[in-house]
């Protein structure tokens, strides 16, 4: 019997639902795993057409939460019945689909937990319609730790040409310096030396960022970030065999050379890391959630309301998050 692992459909009013739709159509019996899609049928009836991809759904099998204990043969929706078909306006906000991809997010994660699948794959959600359906999270990686009781994880974003993983997420900056202690430095950058060893199978190379511009520059700038907190858990993760450099500027670090000798940045802010990894890699970097009891992947874009319904949505992100899961969960 094939594994089976969870995707969820993201914003019903994103990009999400017609990637559902691509990612199952390049489904074929070669895949290790058959993936499990949880969200509204009468979503992806909707979009379907829009799409040109009604015959998808004749592809896959319509089935129950209960029904995910079973052995599959091919792709499956699992019908929430959340979100109804003209219950919202695609591209726009709105809270009836913040409260979609947070049932699916939430089955998904428990499926998981139960063990009837090996791992779960996310599509984007906007953090407006969550906060409209008055979720209490700004994202998945905080529903992802809640709902698991895990207190200690980071986000990693990661691709061919770049990985980022990140000390502090989604938060205001004026709260980032006070979240950078020398314990969650550590821990992030043992979460990432473990990651990275099990995707590249050798110690990996990672390069601590400093938080202030020039890294400080021996305390000029900032509060001695990189003197008091940085250089010290650099050098407290390189007495377990961590390979560990930095503080290094941020503005340098991403050139050529240092790029090609850096298997991971360890970067202090969220756009810190994600400007110039969405530069190199936007459309095939994977967002992996590190320390949850499970394999948790995701398509490194948002919702693109933009271009949302229209067909034109890329799908390689999240096809790179689905082999990347399979890789992750050893099936």
């Amino acid at each position: 019997m094939k594994h089976k692992l969870a995707v969820t459909m993201g914003d019903p009013a994103g990009v999400g639902p017609e990637l559902s739709l691509k990612l199952l159509a390049k489904w074929t019996t070669e895949w290790k795993t058959i993936p499990v899609l949880y969200g509204d049928l009468a979503v992806l009836r909707r979009v379907a057409p829009k799409v040109g991809m009604e015959d998808v759904l004749g592809q896959i099998d319509v089935i129950s939460v209960e029904d995910v204990t079973k052995e599959l043969t091919r792709p499956a929706l699992v019908d929430l019945k959340v979100v109804e078909a003209k219950s919202f306006t695609p591209r726009r906000v709105n809270a009836i689909c913040g409260k979609g991809s947070y049932a699916y997010i939430t089955a998904a994660i428990d499926a998981a937990l139960e063990g009837h699948v090996a791992g779960v794959v996310t599509g984007p959600i906007n953090k407006e319609s969550l906060q409209l359906a008055e979720v209490p999270y700004p994202g998945h990686t905080e529903i992802f730790a809640d709902r698991t009781g895990i207190s200690n994880y980071c986000m990693m974003l990661t691709s061919e040409k770049i990985t980022c993983a990140l000390v502090t997420a989604h938060v205001g900056y004026s709260e980032v310096p006070g979240m950078i202690t020398f314990s969650r430095l550590n821990e992030v950058i043992e979460l990432t030396g473990k990651a990275m060893y099990r995707l590249r199978g050798r110690p990996a190379k990672l390069t601590v960022l400093g938080l202030n511009p020039h890294a400080g520059e021996h305390g000029l700038f900032g509060n001695s970030e990189e003197e008091n907190i940085i250089m010290p858990s650099i050098e407290h993760c390189k007495k377990f065999g961590y390979l560990v450099t930095g503080p290094l500027p941020p503005d340098t670090a991403f050139l050529p050379d240092r790029l090609a000798n850096t298997d991971a940045y360890i970067c202090m802010y969220h756009d810190q890391g994600l400007i110039p990894l969405k530069t190199l890699a936007f459309d095939d970097a994977v967002n992996v959630t590190l320390g949850l009891p499970m394999v948790r992947t995701s398509v490194d874009h948002g919702t693109a309301f933009d271009i949302a319904w229209e067909g034109k949505a890329s799908v390689n992100s999240f096809v790179a998050a689905y082999e990347m899961a399979e890789g992750l969960a050893g099936v």
